[in-house]
Formats: C-alpha cells, sequence, structure tokens
C-alpha cells in the first residue's frame, strides 16, 4: 500500500470518527434525555431503552450483527470493515456519553428536536460520504440506493415513519407530541444528510465561447486537469462558425477553470449552471 493510500484511509477513518461523534451529540444530547424517539437503528434502541432500561449502545451493536454480515455480502468488504468500525465506535460513544446527559442541552422540545435532527444528520452525511454507515437502517438504504436512484434521505425518512409510529403503542411516557417531534427531527435529519450529500457531489456545467478557443481547450484539459466536449455553433449575428467548449465539472473545481479561462481570454464569454445529476466516467454511475 502506498504512503498516499495510507493517508487517504486514515483520513477518511478521521473523518468517520468525526461524524460519529458529532451523531452521538445529537442523540445524547438533545434527543434522548428529551424523550424524543428518532428513527433508524438508534430509534429501536432508544425505545428499548425507554421500555427495559437497556444501554443504548449495547443495543445498537447486538442488532446491527446481522445486518453487517447482509452489508459484507452484498456492498462488499471494504464496506464491511468501515461499517464494523463505525458501530463499534458509535456504539461505545452512546455508551459512553448517555450517562453525560440526564437531562436535555437545550429547555424546548421543539429546539432539542431540531438541533438533534441537525447534528444526526450532519454525523450520518460525514460517515455516508466516507464510505461507512452506523448499521442498521442506514445498510438498508445504501443496498437500496446501490441499484436505484433514490436519495439516501428518502429512503431513511420512510423507513424511520413506522419506527417513530410504533413508540406511541410501545413507550409510555411517549405522546401525540413527542411523536410530532420525532417526524420533525427525521425530517430535519433526511434533508440535512442530503444536503451534505449532494454538497460533497455537486457538479457544474460550463459553456465557454473565445476567440481562442484551442488555447483554453487545452489548460482545460491540461492545467484543470477536466475534459470537455467541443460543441459547433453559429454566431446569431455575425453568422460566423464559433466552438463552443462544454465543461463538466466539480463545484469545487469552478475557480480553476475561471482562472484558467481568464488568464488566455478576459472576454471570454461564460455560462455556468447547477447540473442535478452527471453519470459517467469521473461521476456516478447509472442505476437502474
Amino acid at each position: 500500500m502506498t504512503t498516499n493510500k495510507i493517508i487517504s484511509e486514515l483520513r477518511s477513518y478521521l473523518m468517520l470518527t468525526i461524524g460519529l461523534a458529532i451523531g452521538t451529540l445529537g442523540w445524547t444530547g438533545f434527543l434522548i434525555p428529551a424523550k424524543i424517539v428518532g428513527g433508524g437503528l438508534t430509534g429501536i434502541a432508544t425505545i428499548l431503552y425507554f421500555i427495559f432500561g437497556w444501554d443504548v449502545g449495547l443495543s445498537t451493536l447486538i442488532i446491527n450483527i446481522a445486518l453487517i454480515l447482509i452489508a459484507m455480502k452484498v456492498l462488499g468488504a471494504s464496506f464491511g470493515i468501515k461499517t464494523i468500525y463505525c458501530v463499534l465506535v458509535f456504539s461505545g460513544l452512546l455508551t459512553v456519553m448517555r450517562p453525560f446527559f440526564d437531562a436535555p442541552i437545550v429547555s424546548e422540545l421543539m429546539m432539542n428536536s431540531i438541533i438533534g435532527g441537525i447534528l444526526g444528520g450532519i454525523g450520518a452525511g460525514i460517515v455516508f460520504v466516507n464510505g461507512g454507515s452506523t448499521g442498521g437502517v442506514d445498510i438498508i438504504a445504501m443496498i437500496i440506493n446501490k441499484y436505484k436512484n433514490i436519495s439516501l434521505g428518502r429512503l431513511l425518512l420512510g423507513m424511520d415513519v413506522i419506527i417513530i409510529s410504533s413508540s406511541f403503542f410501545l413507550v409510555q411516557t411517549s405522546s401525540i407530541e413527542t411523536v410530532v417531534y420525532g417526524f420533525m427531527t427525521m425530517a430535519v435529519l433526511a434533508y440535512t444528510v442530503d444536503l451534505v450529500i449532494s454538497g460533497n457531489k455537486q457538479t457544474v456545467q460550463f459553456f465557454i465561447i473565445s476567440s481562442k478557443p484551442e488555447q483554453i481547450q487545452k489548460s482545460v484539459i491540461f492545467e484543470a486537469n477536466r475534459g470537455l466536449t467541443v460543441l459547433h455553433g453559429t454566431g446569431g449575428y455575425s453568422g460566423e462558425p464559433r466552438k463552443v467548449l462544454m465543461v463538466i465539472a466539480k463545484k469545487s473545481d469552478t475557480q480553476m477553470i475561471f482562472k484558467v479561462v481568464k488568464q488566455i481570454d478576459a472576454d471570454a464569454f461564460i455560462t455556468v449552471g447547477t447540473v442535478m445529476g452527471v453519470y459517467g466516467q469521473g461521476f456516478d454511475k447509472i442505476k437502474i
């Protein structure tokens, strides 16, 4: 394994740990002490905690074992290794951090719901982006997402409806109010997950019209390291033939492309638009 590969893996595991810590704070500092039952496997473990007093982290770990084995078979061994790491760390953090929060960090129930959902969504999003999972219904969602173009946020939200609804009948302290806040939490969490993931993958489309298309073409390819397509057009007023350069790139590459174009032709005509989905080499794979 090369040094760059090792550094990349260490960075990935560091980001996984940070994401797990953020997500755990959302659950232990806001949701569980406020007696709000969220969704996912942690929601199931929370219900078991309210009914039987079972440790949330230990329950999460035990239920996850079977789902991890399924994930390793369907999604690959590397996913399984990272998932095992995430499950162990997340379960451990839940066990360690929960006793520190006998009462929620903020007093208002709605604020606990919103803040807990945001922190849980940020944490889960970071974990997903780095190829891991906190287990449970996250694994089921990622298996479905592997074959179908359905956002992870929507999949998680759909499965969470059943879990949160069941808390009204199973948990004595549950009420219509806490169930509604549970739904609010999961809506915020799912939306936040999609924001984190789409922000990481967001792509933009450039159309560049210049009097020096060949020079810009070479600079975009060799300096910005992006591919492009040359389209042949005709000026509407002049009637002269024009080359139009179409570039699809990550949003993070925007400034680099502007830089290489400006260096060659500061008067170049450029349009930039956000692209909802890009499939093919260097981007997402087509899922049917």
